[in-house]
């Protein structure tokens, strides 16, 4: 997943694999468990069934120059995880959905809920609405990830682009350095953004082998000027 820009040479055979697993799945016997709490969801072993319930998050697909699926993710009162799913569902924020799926790491770091069917996501209504979490630039980490977050810093360095997977930005608030993967498949421009801006980032705390914050819409990166 995501070019050599990333130190990552086997994106493609990646991507292969995480397909491959997701394909191999079978509709999980027995119908939904017991629904858990995220947070007890992550803690589990990998390959467990779990049934999580949340307020949607990210958008179905918003990621998917990146992630090569049609995911989503939610979050409830202790924590957030992704949703790996083939089928876009077409969710939108607030939407509360409860999802039954195997845990599993997509070969990145990132500890995701895998839906074999579309009949293990049942929405259900409207769900709260989930307010970014402030964390310092260098404190997104295993402990952030799959939150909604927010970082207030300074662009350092080039903007990377990585097509066709997204662009790399670099933000500093003086703690220490995170990454900004904006996915392509979100439409975000970053055009007038340049070194040395200050600027906010809304996004989900994620892992591309190292930690970063990838944001969902054009509103999730401002200036602080604005």
């Amino acid at each position: 997943m995501r070019s050599s820009v990333r130190s990552f040479p086997h994106r493609r055979l990646l991507a292969g694999l995480i397909t491959a697993v997701t394909l191999v799945l079978v509709p999980l016997p027995g119908g939904a468990a017991n629904t858990i709490d995220i947070a007890a969801a992550r803690a589990l072993p990998l390959g467990t069934v779990v049934t999580v319930d949340g307020s949607v998050t990210v958008p179905s697909g918003d990621f998917s120059s990146s992630t090569f699926d049609q995911g989503f993710t939610i979050q409830d009162r202790t924590g957030g995880i992704y949703v790996s799913i083939a089928t876009d569902l077409g969710l939108a924020p607030r939407q509360q959905a409860r999802v039954t799926g195997r845990l599993a790491d997509n070969g990145t770091g990132v500890l995701t809920v895998v839906v074999a069917d579309t009949g293990d996501v049942k929405v259900h209504g409207k769900g709260p609405k989930v307010e970014p979490r402030w964390v310092p630039t260098a404190s997104i980490s295993e402990a952030t990830e799959g939150l909604l977050v927010q970082v207030v810093g300074t662009l350092t360095g080039p903007i990377e682009p990585d097509p066709p997977y997204g662009t790399i930005l670099h933000l500093d608030d003086g703690s220490g350095p995170i990454r900004i993967f904006v996915c392509t498949s979100t439409g975000i421009d970053l055009s007038g953004l340049a070194t040395g801006q200050q600027v906010s980032v809304t996004g989900m705390s994620y892992q591309f082998i190292d930690y970063e914050v990838d944001p969902r819409f054009q509103s999730d990166i401002r200036r602080r000027a604005d």
